[in-house]
Order: structure tokens, then C-alpha cells, then sequence
């Protein structure tokens, strides 16, 4: 099952890259294949932030290539999330809150 991991990232100290790098650590370890939006840093040649709608194009892709999004904590408060979760809802993925993820384990 592949998950997408999503949360807040804008105005917070290293755009929260930390809590998705240890959130994805944590859901491979469950046996989760994760999309990561921080990923798409390597595409980034610019050496600077590029603007929000060029993150959220490779985010919104993420989310279309995957068949659960894990929401972080925070994520009512993002429009970015919010808008990756209608995408999600239109295309009945299953979302949940981190800890509900946290709960299973993908079986071998």
C-alpha cells in the first residue's frame, strides 16, 4: 500500500521536514511504501524555495499515484493539505491522522 504523508509545512522552522522524514521512517518500518512531498526537494536545481504552486504540482501527483494519505498533526490549518485531502476524498483514498497508520502493519 502506498501512502502519501501530508502536513503543514509553510512559516514552520525547516518547512517540518523533520516530521515527515520521521514520519516516513516510521511507516516503512510498518511496511508502508511512502510518497514523501519533501522528496521533491531533489528536483529542486534552483538552490532556493521555489514558489507554492511548484511544490504543490509534484504534491498533488504524489497524491494521485497513492492509495492513502497519512495527515500530520496540524493539517487543518494548511491549504496545501486540504487541498491534497479533496483530491484524496474525490478519489475515495483512505485517510487518516499519523497515530491511525501507526496502528497497522502492512502484511508481509
Amino acid at each position: 500500500m502506498i501512502v502519501y504523508v501530508a502536513g503543514p509545512m509553510t512559516g514552520l522552522p525547516d518547512f517540518n521536514y523533520p516530521a515527515f522524514t520521521s514520519a516516513e521512517f516510521q511507516l516503512r518500518e510498518r511496511g508502508f511504501d511512502v510518497q514523501n512531498p519533501v522528496a521533491s526537494e531533489a528536483e529542486n536545481l534552483s538552490g532556493a524555495p521555489e514558489s507554492w504552486d511548484w511544490y504543490m504540482r509534484r504534491a498533488l501527483r504524489m497524491v494521485t499515484l497513492s492509495d492513502g494519505i497519512c495527515l500530520l498533526p496540524g493539517w487543518q490549518a494548511s491549504r496545501g493539505v486540504n487541498l491534497e485531502v479533496t483530491v484524496a476524498e474525490a478519489l475515495s483514498l483512505d485517510i487518516r491522522p499519523f497515530d491511525e497508520w501507526l496502528k497497522e502493519k502492512v502484511p508481509a
